[in-house]
């Protein structure tokens, strides 16, 4: 139960005063709010993403794919070098493979840096995987396999973490917030007891922006006492920077036509398809569509599930509790199971949506509001 008895009438967070906890306004989580339930398999790579340079037949083609569950937050860094391999070939006129994250921004930075582009995709947004993400920053998510970040992958990888995070500075604040800073409660009970894990627990990803990055984020913070806005859980208050993907894919959609971009919706079935394209340069950034394309077997699938939740524009915070977490996007509430231990989803292409999965995660969420004086 809350201490709060002020929720009903609250919009968003409102401080009380240094060293008080803020009024949240309640999450409005039941079942009957979900609107749809979208399933996704992250483009996962052992050894982390694929970025170099493959001739076929006539055309250069950069790979820019396998990023796992860090496609968005690390897709201006990663595309940074993608373009920069792409013009070291001399060209002017580029294709792009894929209109997802890694595809947009890939397209975006050709432009700035002068590059005539088209974009080749079977899909646009809102129906690419890239859509269908948590939309948090997040850069070393499923990235790679524990002991397979190699020294010249840790320098790759702080590289693309901190270019997409300075260039995510800039598109704060713009109409729409495509991008914005929540904070984020992380909820436990005191006497709560980890599960054993439910999968093989040898998968274990590297975890490193903490010891490379950790500079960029805030540190998480113990709320106790007056400072706790949960009162009987154990709360540590997070801060992070929020996608929200809808408005954030409309703007670079928006930016690449209006520099004069092209979109052409095409389907390839074997990398021998790009032989039709005008362009002799190319970048590949079809994430896990690259298994079938180019038939990488390297590529493994990593489900994820989201249940996604009426819009309530006063939540500005997130929550995490007892494997479940909830994003307060501007285009509705999203709510994902994350299970209790890494390897959940690891190797699962399955996409159809688990109703039963779904409604326990969102109820997970609406426990936490639930009693006397909660709405």
């Amino acid at each position: 139960m809350l201490g709060i008895g002020a929720l009903a009438g609250c919009t968003g967070i409102q401080p009380r005063g240094l060293g008080t906890a803020p009024i949240l306004a309640p999450v409005r989580a039941t079942t009957d709010r979900i609107t749809r339930i979208t399933v996704c398999t992250r483009p996962f790579r052992a050894d982390g993403p694929r970025l170099d340079v493959e001739k076929v037949g006539e055309k250069t083609v950069v790979h820019n794919y396998g990023h796992g569950g860090s496609g968005w937050s690390l897709s201006w860094g990663s595309s940074t070098i993608a373009v920069r391999m792409a013009l070291a070939t001399g060209v002017n006129n580029v294709g792009v493979i894929g209109c997802g994250a890694l595809g947009l921004t890939s397209a975006t930075l050709l432009q700035r840096a002068g590059a005539s582009v088209t974009i080749y995709a079977k899909d646009r947004p809102p129906d690419v995987r890239s859509s269908l993400a948590t939309g948090l920053f997040t850069p070393d998510s499923r990235i790679c396999l524990e002991g397979r970040d190699t020294p010249d992958f840790r320098k790759q990888w702080e590289e693309m973490c901190r270019t997409s995070f300075q260039t995510y500075q800039t598109l704060l604040g713009l109409p729409g917030d495509p991008i914005e800073w929540i904070d984020i409660y992380h909820l436990s009970d005191p006497n709560a007891v980890k599960p054993p894990p439910s999968r093989d627990p040898t998968i274990a990803f590297a975890n490193l922006e903490e010891e490379l990055v950790g500079d960029l984020i805030p540190k998480r913070v113990e709320l106790e006492g007056a400072a706790n806005p949960f009162p009987g859980r154990h709360v540590r208050r997070a801060t992070n920077m929020m996608f929200n993907i809808t408005a954030y894919m409309h703007l670079l959609i928006s930016e690449f036509l209006q520099a004069g971009g092209h979109i052409e919706t095409r389907e390839f079935h074997t990398p021998g398809d790009f032989a039709a394209l005008p362009q002799k340069t190319l970048i590949n950034a079809t994430g896990y569509g690259a298994r079938a394309l180019f038939g990488d077997e390297t590529l493994i699938p990593v489900r994820g599930q989201l249940a996604r939740l009426i819009p309530q524009p006063e939540i500005a915070y997130g929550l995490t509790y007892d494997y479940v977490s909830m994003v307060p996007r501007r285009d509705g509430i999203v709510i994902q199971a994350f299970g209790s231990d890494e390897g959940d989803g690891y190797g699962d292409d399955t996409t159809a949506p688990d109703r039963a999965e779904a409604e326990h995660a969102v109820n997970t969420i609406g426990s936490i509001f639930a009693g006397p004086g909660i709405i």
